[in-house]
């Protein structure tokens, strides 16, 4: 089955005539329009053919165009460059609480350089009342900054009435209207907007061109510095094959408006009545009748939006809500509307274009209806059966938004949670949660202490089998990181039996009974629950001297730090989810999270190892400052020592990166000292959020030749000296 596009505000597919429109301009016509030669002069009419065609869509005159690289670059030149060039006459700008990134950002960043910004509210459907506006006027404001349409839940402002009052007041006023060119009519003189901004990419034309209005007379500070292109107000050659692409998109979405619209609008109202026909309760979001016309944002309650989206194959859409396990980033304009978190969680946005049919409505319909029911178990009407699946492919990664350890609690607020707890004043107690472990230690005799250790996440694979087996390991890993013998496991599991067939289930525990099988323990029982996506994990208890356990807080000055698996698990499995890893990557993820660290077990039984941990969720840098800050020392490191899974570094400049990452970066920024040379992309590779991860060993200098002897002698394909232990210092961590 082909994907159903419900995504048109995010982006459309090029027009079939602004492509053939733009084909000469690839192959033939090249020149450079500033050039007058021929070659030029025939580029140079097509760029104001192209100007023309936008003013004639907007209502303005041609040179009142200028050709930019996007709606972003649009409303960086119009906000910043009408803020400095207005400095003089003031430092107030107002917008509102709804604003795309692209304006909101901008606006922080000038309040970063001592601009007043005034966030005006607006109601529950996202509509601002001209009174805000007027109330938040003052003598020294210079610019007015509100969107057309919002681009989350459609919304329409009045721009016209808010145009009249900057007018009145002699405020420039700026409107973003990324979302409603072609979709409404936008006219500037009926708006009364000096600068109004324009995204080709939402109207059918290509990526990377847009366009800004600016009103004669009106006056900005240049953006960008270079030769006189563009009037002298944005320089930089001609994007002529773009810019010819944009210029056919007016044209059309300037023929087409009415057809459009009402095509659009039309299936964005069936596509209401059938999901509210079979779901009630579905609450939408946006103005009733002040709304784009293709535009349906819908809250399902007390579902996360991104499982949701994950579970509806065949379906392209976007969240409103994006979800953790220790919370839910809510967007700006949900918050704004003010939408109970239980609702705007189960946030959806639909949005309907020219290329949709009535089936594919219908179709959509049924796959949103089914799947929502089928994550609340009051509304399923029936299990998932094998038979359903025997020929489909299950990726288990497409059942979650959690990936493995990166999914795991934030650092910073484990930390804050753990310290309210109660400590116990047993003697018999070796290691407790005071060391952000998810492992203890009880000593039963003298000679004998016993080790639990609990691990329990979401996929970060797509095979069940694997899966399995990595959750087995990574549970194992802690008791070797501790000097313990494994002795039994007990499986811990939630399960949409309503989404995923039983044999799916029946992978995952082969494939940790296989592991555990390899590690020498079995399986006794376990616990399960039913939840809206998998997750699985294993209790493992084990047996050890108590005067051999070994601490994570317990390094020594002058030891050597070494790993003994190559690091980049998070961003590999990111990837993966994404469709965007090679098959080398993955191989060597699934080699590192399959892998049991028994060979590195046996060297911490051979050797006097002052420290140990395994590197999971918290990455590298996370669990090494648990390491030094435990043991009240520092130590330096070197980051081309440290091993890394093939490709990681592209993957992770691709933007295939966790939030568990993400959250670990924030969490050690203040505890690390980086080098210069350091890059930002090797910054987070470091705090990369693990799963079944290699173990920490800091040992002392001493035993450095020998420990790397013994390593090589049992096969231990992975041991790599990365840094080395000081006293404390103003830092946790230097990397170099």
């Amino acid at each position: 089955m082909n994907t159903i596009y419900l995504d048109y505000n995010a982006t459309t597919p090029i027009d079939a005539e602004v492509a053939k429109e733009m084909q000469p301009y690839l192959t033939q016509y090249f020149g450079n329009p500033s050039s007058i030669h021929e070659f030029g002069i025939i580029t140079k009419k097509a760029v104001e053919k192209a100007r023309g065609q936008i003013a004639n869509l907007i209502n303005c005159k041609p040179n009142e165009i200028i050709f930019t690289g996007g709606g972003t670059e649009s409303n960086n030149y119009a906000i910043k460059g009408s803020a400095n060039y207005l400095r003089n006459k003031g430092n107030h700008i107002i917008t509102s609480q709804i604003e795309h990134p692209a304006v909101a950002e901008v606006c922080a960043y000038l309040e970063s350089v001592g601009f007043e910004i005034s966030y005006l509210p607006v109601d529950k459907y996202g509509w601002l009342h001209i009174d805000e506006v007027e109330k938040a006027i003052k003598a020294n404001t210079i610019l007015i900054s509100i969107m057309h349409a919002n681009n989350e839940i459609g919304t329409l402002q009045d721009i016209a009435d808010i145009g009249k009052l900057a007018t009145q007041h002699g405020i420039r006023f700026h409107s973003d209207a990324a979302q409603s060119i072609g979709k409404v009519e936008v006219d500037v003189q009926k708006m009364g907007v000096d600068l109004l901004s324009i995204a080709a990419h939402k109207f059918y034309a290509p990526k990377g061109i847009g366009a800004l209005y600016v009103r004669e007379g009106v006056k900005l500070e240049k953006f960008m510095h270079g030769a006189n292109h563009e009037q002298n107000l944005r320089a930089g050659t001609e994007n002529v094959l773009e810019i010819v692409g944009i210029g056919k998109a007016a044209e059309m979405a300037k023929h087409d408006l009415d057809k459009n619209y009402q095509h659009n609008k039309r299936l964005r109202d069936r596509l209401y009545e059938n999901i509210v026909k079979e779901l009630p309760a579905a609450h939408r979001n946006g103005h009733p009748e002040k709304c784009l016309p293709n535009t349906l944002s819908i809250s399902f309650k007390n579902i996360e939006a991104n499982t949701l989206l994950a579970d509806m194959k065949g379906l392209a859409a976007s969240a409103g809500a994006a979800c953790h396990s220790e919370g839910i980033d809510i967007s700006s304009t949900l918050n704004a509307i003010k939408l109970p978190i239980d609702t705007a969680m189960g946030t959806i946005r639909f949005s309907t274009g020219k290329y949709l049919s009535e089936q594919d409505i219908d179709t959509a319909s049924d796959i949103i209806v089914k799947s929502v029911k089928s994550l609340m178990p009051n509304l399923s009407e029936v299990n998932i059966t094998n038979k359903q699946l025997q020929n489909e492919e299950i990726k288990l990664t497409q059942f979650t938004h959690g990936l493995g350890c990166a999914c795991k609690i934030r650092p910073q607020y484990l930390e804050r949670i753990l310290k309210q707890l109660p400590r116990t004043s047993s003697a018999n107690v070796l290691i407790d949660n005071s060391t952000s472990d998810d492992a203890c230690a009880y000593k039963i005799s003298d000679n004998k202490a016993i080790i639990q250790t609990v691990d329990f996440f979401t996929p970060m694979v797509d095979d069940a089998y694997d899966f399995g087996q990595i959750a087995a390991a990574n549970a194992i890993s802690d008791i070797y990181a501790m000097g313990a013998k494994p002795l039994f496991a007990l499986n811990i599991v939630a399960f949409p039996d309503n989404r995923l067939p039983e044999f799916t289930l029946r992978e995952i525990l082969r494939g940790a009974s296989d592991k555990a099988q390899e590690a020498g323990i079995s399986i006794l029982g376990g616990h399960t629950i039913e939840d809206t996506e998998p997750k699985f994990g294993m209790t493992v208890t084990a047996v050890a001297n108590p005067e051999k356990i070994i601490s994570n807080s317990t390094a020594q000055v002058g030891d050597i730090i070494f790993i003994t698996k190559a690091i980049g698990t998070g961003i590999v499995s990111t990837a993966i989810k994404r469709g965007l890893a090679g098959e080398k990557s993955v191989k060597e993820a699934l080699d590192v999270m399959k892998g049991l660290n028994d060979k590195a077990a046996e060297l911490l039984n051979e050797f006097p190892v002052s420290a140990c941990t395994d590197i999971t969720g918290f990455g590298l840098l996370g669990h090494l400052t648990e390491m030094l800050e435990g043991s009240q020392l520092s130590a330096q490191i070197f980051a081309e020592n440290i091993p890394l899974i093939s490709d990681v570094k592209n993957l992770a400049a691709a933007g295939s990166i966790p939030g568990g990452t993400t959250n670990n970066y924030e969490f050690t920024a203040k505890k690390i000292t980086y080098d210069s040379k350091i890059s930002d992309i090797d910054k987070v590779i470091l705090n990369d959020a693990q799963t079944s991860g290699g173990l920490l060993i800091s040992i002392a200098e001493k035993y450095r030749n020998q420990a790397i002897e013994f390593a090589q002698k049992i096969g231990l394909s992975c041991f790599v000296e990365i840094g080395k232990v000081e006293a404390k210092a103003d830092y946790v961590v230097k990397v170099l």
